[in-house]
């Protein structure tokens, strides 16, 4: 009996997915690396990094940032809009 149509498309396709090839490299947490207990919700040019050009907060994996200061950058970015030193969304359309 031939395979169910999932297990031959797995089995034919052979195709791998481009850039999983090599070693996996970890990205250290900035804020650990300079041994940043807090993160200043004043600091807003520091704090761009962390928002995408829509507005949004970005992710760890793509800050790198440790789930630690992740936390704390979230908090300090909620922080900084209520206190009008970033923008809610960006104002291009």
């Amino acid at each position: 009996m031939p395979p169910r149509g999932g297990e031959r498309d797995r089995q034919q396709s052979g195709r791998k997915r481009p850039g999983t090839a090599g070693p996996i490299r970890k990205r250290g947490c900035w804020f650990c690396k300079e041994k940043v207990e807090e993160i200043d919700y004043k600091n807003a040019h520091q704090l761009r990094r962390y928002i995408s050009e829509k507005g949004k907060i970005r992710s760890r994996r793509i800050t790198g940032a440790c789930r630690r200061h992740q936390r704390q950058v979230a908090v300090a970015v909620k922080r900084a809009r209520e206190m009008a030193l970033l923008p809610y969304v960006s104002d291009s359309r």
